[in-house]
């Protein structure tokens, strides 16, 4: 997958560096903590995330102000500027209409830009998000303490290759990660923004307060958390559900804030991201010439990718040679004109395939 790498001004003169991959109807990803356009396009933590956010949409993503390939030099974090950089990437592509995608603190910005603009966004996607921080006046004093400490730890330990702030990070954001994943989560700390910058982000995050806002979000909304996030707590998600009209709450079981690939809330979450996005999109018509020219060997193999089967379980499930398999699975590739695994599961879940 290629991307394209722009920039574009927002209203404080603050330059914020955009992304584009893909081809299709618009899905716009509001940033998150701490991100890279370039380096966390294609590494082993959002590999598949971005596999499957492109599918056959224009993914749009954008660093935060202050952080990965944006404008470094700033002061102002406040929801206001944060909401006025999303404001600025959309209109620099010249969006009308289009769904958000907000991660966490990405959905605080998506729902507040979505209470301020019901014109422009059709649809509406939280992960792991929160309605509030824990330095709002009403949050309790245990949380506030919790998110001081984790400050005061993210000046002293961010970036670092070692030490003890990296593992208590890793295991927060995702307890079952493997050691090339680990290195990776590093590698975009020490990259995407110095200590003092995460820090500056880390509070102001914990600022936000979005519950005057939710109740005036007039798009559909999918709201997923899972259920054992140590970052934002699943109850956090829950209040953010409730607070949206008629907000469709969808848990998640397993512990990472980031879900990995092979878990098994991965195939769930696509699954119903797809089926909520693909209401608003037009129909592909090619798809269906596509499909037509697959054999029933073919459609039945691809029915088992879908269900995240892997050659080995597909060769034994049908009683055939892996290496049959792998000769299949790269025709029904070239007919699908699918570069990878994710994109065919896309693909073959938006013709029914894969499901009992």
């Amino acid at each position: 997958m290629k991307q394209r790498i722009r920039f574009c001004t927002s209203r404080d003169g603050v330059r914020i560096a955009l992304a584009t991959a893909g081809e299709g109807p618009p899905l716009v990803r509001v940033n998150n903590w701490f991100t890279h356009l370039e380096l966390d396009w294609d590494n082993p933590v959002w590999r598949h995330w971005s596999e499957v956010l492109v599918g056959r949409r224009t993914l749009v993503r954008y660093d935060p102000r202050g952080s990965g390939l944006s404008d470094r030099d700033v002061t102002d974090f406040s929801l206001d500027a944060m909401v006025a950089d999303l404001e600025a990437v959309v209109d620099a592509l010249k969006l009308r209409r289009f769904p958000l995608l907000g991660l966490c603190q990405g959905g605080v910005i998506a729902v507040a830009y979505a209470a301020r603009h019901p014109e422009r966004v059709t649809r509406l996607v939280l992960y792991d998000s929160y309605p509030y921080g824990a330095f709002v006046s009403d949050a309790g004093e245990k949380l506030a303490r919790q998110a001081r400490a984790f400050s005061e730890m993210i000046e002293v330990g961010w970036g670092r290759k070692v030490g003890a702030f990296r593992e208590l990070f890793a295991n927060l954001l995702m307890p079952d990660a493997a050691g090339h994943q680990l290195k990776s989560i590093g590698e975009l700390q020490r990259r995407s923004a110095s200590p003092a910058i995460a820090c500056q982000l880390w509070n102001a995050f914990n600022t936000f307060d979005i519950r005057a806002e939710a109740p005036m979000v007039a798009a559909p909304t999918l709201v997923f958390h899972v259920r054992g996030d140590a970052m934002v707590p699943f109850e956090a998600g829950r209040r953010l559900a409730a607070a949206i009209p008629n907000a469709r709450f969808l848990p998640l079981e397993g512990k990472n804030h980031i879900l990995r690939v092979d878990e098994p809330a991965w195939p769930i979450f696509t699954q119903e991201l797809n089926e909520f996005l693909g209401a608003d999109e037009p129909a592909d018509d090619s798809a269906d010439a596509q499909f037509a020219a697959l054999t029933a060997r073919e459609r039945e193999i691809l029915d088992c990718i879908a269900r995240g089967q892997t050659n080995s379980q597909i060769a034994d499930g049908l009683r055939i040679a892996e290496k049959t398999v792998r000769n299949h699975v790269t025709s029904i590739f070239s007919k699908l004109g699918a570069e990878h695994r994710s994109q065919a599961i896309v693909i073959a879940r938006k013709a029914g395939l894969g499901r009992d």
